[in-house]
């Protein structure tokens, strides 16, 4: 798709928007008593079970019309690399400006949606969730809050770390997220069951797994992003002080599974492809990846995804003050790459399923402000300072968390993820 294309839906060309012609990211929403999948085009969607439905994907093969019609994403995903590559060809055929004529416009325009009328829902029935742990600056903040003298692991440089997460708490954006309760130790007291006082946010990015694997068959590295159908944001709460009693011998469990919120916009990998990048450079000394996990792609690993964290209190609510921003990051600052990751929990013939969703663990930058979670600010010493005055050191009930992403280079448009946005509730 030309970068320089225009949609004839006039939103969609303002160089503010989160979803131009060449993003088209997919999601789905409630339809009276059915689910109905949708791309996102400008301030509108496009409802791609009402556009099947009336012919205008005739070009396309049986399968892909089908999977237009399912309630999930999930029958597109197993088709796999081409039949998505055909059906995008499809849906930008509709919307631009040049090849779409004034009789065709007419014929699409009654299955656009104003985006801020829908009631969006999980897109994708997600099987398997996990969670890597992919960024080695924040892997190295948290590691200097434990052990100051050697704050990584030395497998950390070797293998993608990772833990098997809860898909059944898998959330979409917008619904709040009730404070967990949990055990919690202080110093050498007894454990006590009481809820978290140390909420926090992890700011990440989450693969979609498309067609998969069959099982004892691993992915090469070369093929492994030809496995991913698409991207989304990621907020992986924790509860500190229930994950610090909990997490050794076996890791992460009741501190984390309690809710994992989700954007509700898949953007798909080829709507990246012309922000790709290096990843960040491995510093002298650091092992080089064992073979299968070299990538055979030059230096282009990575993308130029910029991530951003806002926080909102109640009180800012109430006082009318604007979310703050608290965070600013790039999905270029990751250790190991997505392709990697795939490539990793293949490797031993683990079975990848259509709509399975691979997190990249928080992902912080090298600077000052561009941490990933509330946690590695404990290394500064300072808690966080609101425009009111407010302090923060973990989360309180009424804060708003909102995760925000696009790629945005010189010349190209700006592909946004939308939003993932949670209040936190009072526990149960």
């Amino acid at each position: 798709m030309a970068l320089t294309q225009r949609s004839w839906i006039d939103a969609a060309n303002d160089s503010r928007c989160d979803f131009p012609l060449q993003n088209l990211p997919y999601g789905a929403y409630r339809h009276g008593n059915m689910v109905h999948l949708c791309v996102a085009i400008g301030d509108k969607a496009l409802d791609l079970f009402r556009c099947a439905e009336s012919g205008l994907f005739a070009s396309l093969g049986a399968e892909t019309i089908d999977a237009c019609q399912s309630e999930t994403l999930n029958a597109l995903m197993t088709l796999g690399p081409s039949a998505w590559a055909s059906l995008r060809s499809a849906i930008a055929g509709l919307l631009d400006a040049e090849r779409a004529d004034g009789t065709l416009r007419r014929r699409i325009e009654p299955h656009l949606q104003p985006l801020d009328a829908l009631a969006m829902v999980m897109p994708v029935a997600i099987g398997d969730y996990t969670d890597f742990y992919a960024s080695i600056h924040h892997a190295t903040r948290v590691g200097k809050l434990f052990r100051p003298d050697n704050p990584l692991l030395p497998n950390y440089k070797y293998v993608p770390i990772g833990y098997h997460g809860r898909a059944s708490s898998i959330v979409l954006s917008g619904q709040p997220v009730h404070r967990p309760s949990g055990q919690i130790r202080a110093g050498n007291a007894e454990p006590r069951f009481a809820p978290t006082s140390s909420l926090d946010f992890e700011l990440e990015i989450g693969a979609f797994i498309g067609h998969g694997n069959l099982l004892g068959q691993p992915i090469p590295i070369g093929e492994a992003e030809s496995h991913i159908f698409g991207l989304c944001l990621v907020n992986d709460w924790s509860a500190r002080d229930m994950q610090a009693w909990e997490y050794q011998p076996l890791g992460p469990f009741l501190a984390k599974n309690f809710a994992t919120s989700i954007s509700p916009w898949i953007v798909p990998l080829a709507a990246l492809a012309p922000y790709r990048v290096a990843i960040a450079p491995r510093p002298a000394g650091d092992p080089a990846p064992l073979p299968y996990l070299q990538s055979p792609s030059s230096g282009q690993d990575a993308f130029n995804v910029q991530l951003e964290v806002y926080l909102e209190s109640s009180r800012m609510r109430a006082q009318r003050i604007a979310p703050v921003q608290i965070s600013h990051s790039n999905l270029r600052d990751l250790y190991w790459s997505l392709r990697q990751l795939v490539a990793h929990h293949a490797s031993n013939g683990c079975n990848l399923r259509p709509g399975d969703m691979l997190a990249t663990g928080t992902i912080s930058g090298p600077a000052p402000g561009s941490e990933g979670c509330l946690l590695e600010l404990k290394s500064t010493g300072s808690p966080l300072l609101l425009p009111n005055d407010e302090q923060r050191v973990f989360l309180e009930d009424g804060d708003t968390v909102i995760l925000r992403a696009f790629a945005l280079s010189p010349g190209l448009p700006r592909i946004g993820f939308g939003e993932c946005r949670a209040t936190i509730d009072a526990a149960l």
